[in-house]
């Protein structure tokens, strides 16, 4: 590490060791951030917006009659980009979880909480829906703080009455859409247009989850980024020297002072740093947080400190930037920021999933067959020099249409007798048969012969299964 005088002094200081939210005997703080405003909170809006418009608009949109994007925990059924996945795909989904992991390793890496600060559905909903709610209907810090402390007036209950009325029903629109992604659009609609004793699981459904989003961002709130969030817990972990974090340049604003226009102050002023220690950027922090105590696990990267800092070095004259987006290695060494190796090494590793990932979707068979031998049975002799053994056969059927499958014996090495010599699979469904496969008694060379069985899709052959036939030696 560096050892400048700035550097050893920066780090020679006492820091918290508690959190901002957890009194000395262990009682919770209410925090009440200082509204935020800025060109990062502008930029932050319009991430939101975007972010909204996906999240109402995806349950709606169809591809090839398939949503978007549903992920039915329920019935083990998941739906990605239109294409439907089973359990039979475990080692598809598998991979590609493994992947989507990976991504967030190495996302994580570079660039830190952004995902948390930017994309995050607890933060969007927390910080730019829910606190706007209050915000507009309590005022902001201090008048929340004072609403609060405050005796039970008739003003109050009528400000708390609203705001929690509307907080309901912002969790009844969430938790309709989250139903929406769990057991698809026309399911919900179906769900709501009925009675709820027409449907009580999808009623309770509804309920629970309108409970549960209601308790998040009224009682949990930021509880949930400090302490619950799994991804969270994983910062200090993956975080390092060279990841990109909302930093404060220490270098540059220490040691901190308070601005004065006494003339005989002047000189010590001229000591100083950036800093004027107006403590803004912690007022405006929703986990509660003092930015300039270097990199912390509760700083979700919301940039709400960066646009009050840049805001008070405006008014000072002074340049923007004591806050920033910046790693740690570029603070103390003073140059830019570039990607660690262990970034490369995980963007690799990224790559070769990906891959491979890519060479599972192009192979994969839109039918699932399993043949097996009816358990216990031996061959049957026919009359006729013919050699019978009886399989069952279950078929999947992964595309959005129903199809019609046949078998055959490849190479013509056997003849597949089935009731009515046809399947009907129903589209995302699946199909039980029966038959028996006859081989003459002179073709049988071994006990156990292997075969392969091929299904057809009118002329069109969409998979191969192995099997075992059983027969006399000769």
């Amino acid at each position: 590490m560096n050892t400048s005088p700035e550097i050893s002094a920066f780090y020679e200081e006492e820091f918290r060791d508690t959190i901002a939210t957890v009194d000395a005997n262990g009682k919770r703080i209410w925090l009440h951030p200082k509204k935020p405003k800025g060109s990062f909170h502008n930029k932050r809006i319009i991430a939101t917006v975007i972010f909204l418009v996906i999240f109402i608009t995806t349950p709606f949109i169809k591809i090839k009659g398939q949503p978007l994007l549903m992920i039915n925990i329920f019935e083990r059924k998941f739906v990605i980009f239109g294409q439907p996945f089973f359990p039979q795909d475990f080692v598809l989904f598998g991979i590609g979880m493994i992947t989507f992991f990976v991504f967030i390793i190495l996302f994580t890496v570079v660039y830190g909480r952004f995902w948390c600060g930017w994309a995050c559905p607890q933060t969007v909903f927390l910080e730019m829906i829910f606190r706007k709610i209050e915000y507009w209907i309590e005022g902001d810090a201090r008048q929340q703080h004072k609403l609060d402390s405050g005796q039970w007036t008739s003003e109050k209950i009528r400000k708390k009455t609203l705001k929690h009325f509307i907080y309901i029903v912002f969790s009844l629109i969430i938790a309709h859409f989250t139903m929406a992604y769990i057991i698809g659009i026309e399911e919900t609609i179906n769900i709501v247009a009925v009675s709820p004793a027409e449907h009580w699981s999808g009623f309770v459904g509804i309920i629970v989850f309108t409970a549960l989003f209601y308790f998040v961002f009224t009682r949990l709130r930021e509880q949930v980024c400090i302490a619950i969030c799994p991804y969270g817990r994983l910062q200090g972990v993956l975080m390092g020297r060279n990841t990109m974090a909302i930093m404060y340049d220490f270098i540059r604003g220490e040691p901190k002072g308070k601005l004065t226009r006494n003339p005989e102050k002047t000189d010590n002023q001229a000591k100083q740093g950036d800093c004027i220690d107006c403590a803004l950027c912690v007022q405006v922090c929703p986990t509660g947080i003092d930015i300039r105590n270097g990199t912390q696990l509760e700083c979700v990267n919301c940039t709400a400190c960066i646009d009050a800092c840049d805001e008070v070095m405006i008014k000072i004259d002074k340049p923007k930037g004591l806050i920033k987006y910046a790693s740690q290695e570029s603070i103390e060494n003073r140059v830019p920021f570039k990607m660690s190796v262990r970034a490369y090494a995980y963007s690799v590793v990224l790559v070769l999933l990906v891959a491979v990932e890519a060479f599972l979707l192009i192979n994969r068979s839109m039918v699932e067959t399993t043949i097996m031998r009816v358990p216990g049975q031996m061959y049957q002799e026919q009359p006729n020099g013919i050699i019978s053994n009886l399989y069952n056969v279950q078929f999947i059927n992964k595309t959005s249409e129903a199809i019609v499958l046949t078998l055959k014996v490849a190479d013509n090495k056997g003849i597949i007798r089935i009731q009515g010599g046809k399947i009907n699979v129903p589209m995302q469904g699946r199909a039980d048969a029966v038959f028996f496969l006859d081989i003459p008694k002179n073709q049988i060379v071994n006990i156990k012969t292997l075969l392969k069985i091929e299904v057809y899709n009118g002329t069109t052959l969409v998979e191969t299964v192995k099997t075992n036939f059983l027969g006399p030696a000769e």
